[in-house]
């Protein structure tokens, strides 16, 4: 069997364009993987560009195909490289008839738990998310993440601490303490703001308070980490398994989240996990992409036994994306499980992709006012 097409397809979801990547065999069959990022035209290119290295390759060796990857754009992990690799291992799974999850050692996970995001695109006002949060938890969610921060950079105003932390109070209140609230910090403070915030927030119990500092920086993550009562969850901008083992090396931190579309798609992540469990550390893999990505993760986490949440956008995206990937497993009473059809047991229907063309102005800007509410 042969690689004989690389092709990436944009699809127009309103804050985020999603470009799936096609590959194509000789023998007829066909694999998908994702190369999201926050543009898309580039990633285009890049699938066209780096296709010149595998083309001719045997699929069904997707280790061997990265590797080729990774050299050809000398020693750069790009998303068009995760997206082939994740297509590989999609057309291995086909071909063998089988399910990914059994390639990576089997079920290990009996369900995920999953956790919600994108659910609150309501007014910053602690009355309005409280209210949302009500009605993800009555869908069966038992886990919801939020970042209640605006369009804060580095520092937060007194006003704008006040306002956050009234927002987590007020979802804590309206959910109980048996929902897990995950606050989400999307990199924006400094250390000394983290800290700040890390102590106040303890009064609410949050699962995790997530990337709090530029997560690239990875001895900041780790000060933090060290100085504040809340656990810290980071990962999702690694693209080197030597930034998991330096986050993880003084056991200040201990949940990861790599991102299949950052890491080398999914043996990256699979190894990710290894670091993570060799230093007792839990997996929450990295999802804000298209449904495809929840397929992915699906996979990945039953495979693996320190899976700690699943993340899944699917059930506040527009109503027609599922209609885009047919197979994608669903929510039921806040769990998931992967699908048993041979691959990653997702399709790629072109004809409902092509009603949903590239937006120019389709990017999330997050540090703009009503980011949140992810209406571009």
């Amino acid at each position: 069997m042969k690689i004989d097409r690389v092709r990436a397809d944009i699809v127009g979801n309103p804050w985020k364009n999603w470009v799936i990547v096609r590959v194509d065999t000789d023998e007829g069959i066909t694999g998908y993987g994702e190369a999201t990022a926050l543009t898309a035209a580039p990633q285009v290119a890049e699938a066209k560009e780096v296709s010149r290295f595998v083309i001719g390759m045997d699929p069904r060796d997707p280790v061997r195909v990265r590797d080729a990857l990774y050299k050809g754009t000398y020693l750069n992990m790009y998303k068009s490289t995760c997206a082939i690799e994740i297509a590989c291992w999609d057309i291995l799974a086909r071909s063998l008839g089988v399910p990914l999850y059994r390639l990576l050692g089997g079920r290990v996970q009996a369900r995920l738990r999953v956790y919600a995001n994108g659910w609150y695109k309501t007014e910053r006002e602690p009355r309005a998310v409280a209210e949302r949060a009500r009605e993800v938890v009555a869908m069966g969610y038992t886990a919801l993440k939020f970042d209640p921060f605006g369009n804060a950079y580095l520092q937060l105003s007194r006003a704008e601490r006040k306002l956050s932390l009234a927002i987590v109070a007020a979802v804590r209140d309206a959910v109980g303490d048996e929902v897990d609230l995950l606050i989400e910090g999307h990199d924006r403070f400094t250390p000394a703001v983290a800290v700040e915030l890390g102590h106040a927030l303890a009064a609410y119990e949050p699962t995790w308070f997530e990337t709090p500092v530029n997560s690239r920086d990875v001895e900041a993550t780790c000060h933090v980490a060290r100085q504040i009562p809340v656990p810290v969850a980071s990962g999702e901008l690694f693209k080197d398994l030597e930034q998991f083992r330096r986050l993880l090396a003084d056991g200040s931190v201990g949940i990861v989240q790599p991102e299949p579309l950052n890491c080398g798609g999914v043996s990256g992540v699979m190894k990710a996990a290894a670091i993570a469990e060799a230093h007792g550390a839990l997996v929450a893999c990295h999802q804000a992409q298209s449904p495809l990505n929840t397929a992915v993760n699906a996979h990945l986490h039953t495979a693996m036994p320190n899976f700690f949440l699943h993340e899944c956008f699917d059930e506040f995206l527009e109503p027609w994306a599922r209609a885009v990937f047919p197979g994608v497993p669903r929510v039921v009473d806040g769990y998931l499980e992967p699908s048993d059809e041979p691959g990653l047991g997702v399709g790629f229907d072109e004809r409902e992709a092509q009603r949903h063309p590239y937006g120019e102005d389709q990017f999330i800007r997050l540090f703009e006012v009503g980011w949140e509410q992810r209406r571009r």
